[in-house]
């Protein structure tokens, strides 16, 4: 199990053809596709995993910390979300609890030794994959169902984007690469080490904050029509 799962770094010229074709992986995503066929946003959930491990971005985040970035952003709060929707269990409780766990995880897989042995371990990297995936799912599912207020679930989502953006800036602003995972690999993309690592956290930082504030536009738009909704009955009765 000590190797990399997605391959060893590629160079540019061999990106396109890096494809990660593994069977059992196909086989999920079908089954997964196939399962979720009637449901749009799980569709597009199967899509967004697709990109992530099946594509040649799995590759690319062998070599670059910041593609590696993208890979996660994508599973967070792109293909999280989106599986939180169509999930159909309510979560019990506030968003507190899920919203520290989903944080911790994602520190925690981010520290250097931890980091650098899921990249090159299979069961520690698929250990990293799921975790930060379902403790996303958690805490995607218990701002769309916890019985908390609007203005509480706009909260939750603003420090979800806020923890993240203090990571990336933690990553950008540090005076060292970190990560001995990319230590290499990097030159042959034409970025140091620690070049790739500031482009990272800028991700982090503030693309990563693009599907954060369309998450919460959609929150604040689907509790301003429930309060008219309800503003209406009580006039109308």
């Amino acid at each position: 199990m000590n190797a990399i799962y997605c391959g060893p770094a590629p160079l540019p010229q061999e990106i396109w053809g890096s494809w990660n074709f593994d069977p059992i992986l196909l086989l999920a995503l079908v089954g997964l596709g196939v399962t979720l066929r009637r449901e749009p946003a799980g569709i597009a959930a199967v899509a967004l995993l697709f990109l992530a491990f099946v594509s040649p971005l799995c590759a690319l985040s062998s070599a670059l910390f910041s593609a590696r970035v993208v890979h996660h952003v994508i599973l967070i709060v792109g293909a999280a979300p989106l599986l939180a929707l169509v999930t159909k269990h309510r979560v019990r409780g506030g968003v507190a609890l899920p919203f520290a766990v989903s944080t911790i995880i994602l520190w925690l897989w981010h520290h250097p030794v931890a980091y650098d042995l899921a990249l090159s371990n299979v069961a520690v990297y698929w250990l990293m994959q799921l975790s930060l995936l379902g403790s996303a799912i958690w805490f995607w599912k218990a701002v769309y169902t916890a019985e908390v207020s609007p203005v509480e679930r706009f909260l939750f989502v603003l420090f979800s984007f806020a923890q993240m953006g203090m990571l990336g800036a933690v990553l950008t602003f540090a005076p060292t690469a970190l990560y001995a995972a990319h230590s290499i690999a990097p030159f042959d993309w034409g970025l140091t080490p620690l070049r790739d690592q500031q482009l990272g956290g800028l991700i982090m930082w503030v693309p990563a904050g693009v599907p954060y504030a369309a998450i919460a536009a959609l929150l604040a738009r689907c509790s301003w029509g429930r309060l008219r909704e309800d503003m209406a009955c009580r006039t109308g009765s």
